[in-house]
C-alpha cells in the first residue's frame, strides 16, 4: 500500500520501528534495514528485464526482515523538479505498493549517493564490488534520512504542549507514582 505522511502515523515509534529503505536504480536496487533508528546496508539487488519479479524479490526481503515500512528514494533534481527519474521512481514505488501489505514512502534522495561514494573513498574497494556497495549505502543513507526525520518529528509532537525550557517531561514523584502538578501563575 502507497501512503502519505498521515497515513504513516500509526506506525509504532522509531525505536521500535522495523524499516527497509530502497535505492532504485536502473541497473542495480540497494537495500537497506533499520531496527531502533539506525539503518544499515543489506543488499544490492541486481535489476533483470522482470520489473515484477524484481520487485517480489525486494517484497522476500520486507516479509524476511519483517519490515513496517518501506521507504523509497525520490531522485528528485538539486532545483527541486521532478523530471523522469523522479517519475519512473514514483510509477515502481506504486507498483511496490500493490505487492506489500506495509506502508510504502519515498524520501528526497538528492545527493545520498554522493554521501555513499564519499563514505566509501576510504575503503579498497573498485569497479563492480564499490558500484554494489555503493548501492546498499546508498539505501542505508536515505533511510537513515527519512528515520532521523521521523524521530525529530516525534520529539517535536511530544514536547509541543510542553513550554518549559528544554520540552523535558517531568519526572513522575517517587512516593506516588505521579507526576507533579505545574505551579500556577501568578
Amino acid at each position: 500500500m502507497v501512503t502519505n505522511a498521515s497515513g504513516l502515523d500509526a506506525l509504532p515509534l522509531v525505536a521500535r520501528l522495523r524499516a527497509m529503505g530502497v535505492d532504485p536504480g536502473t541497473k542495480r536496487i540497494g537495500v537497506a534495514v533499520g531496527a531502533a533508528g539506525v539503518a544499515t546496508p543489506l543488499k544490492t539487488l541486481v535489476r533483470t528485464k522482470d520489473v515484477q519479479g524484481d520487485f517480489r524479490r525486494l517484497a522476500a526481503l520486507a516479509a524476511e526482515y519483517e519490515v513496517d515500512v518501506v521507504v523509497v528514494g525520490l531522485p528528485v533534481s538539486l532545483d527541486g523538479q521532478r523530471r523522469a527519474a523522479a517519475k519512473r521512481a514514483l510509477s515502481e514505488v506504486q507498483l511496490l505498493g500493490h505487492l506489500l501489505s506495509v506502508p510504502v514512502t519515498t524520501y528526497d534522495e538528492r545527493l545520498t549517493t554522493v554521501t555513499a561514494e564519499r563514505s566509501l573513498d576510504h575503503m579498497t574497494l573498485t569497479g563492480p564490488h564499490r558500484r554494489a556497495v555503493v548501492d546498499q549505502v546508498a539505501a542505508s543513507v536515505i533511510l537513515q534520512g527519512w528515520l532521523d526525520g521521523r524521530a525529530n518529528h516525534e520529539v517535536s509532537r511530544s514536547t509541543a504542549g510542553d513550554h518549559r525550557v528544554g520540552g523535558a517531561p517531568r519526572a513522575p514523584s517517587p512516593t506516588t507514582g505521579t507526576r507533579p502538578r505545574r505551579p500556577r501563575a501568578g
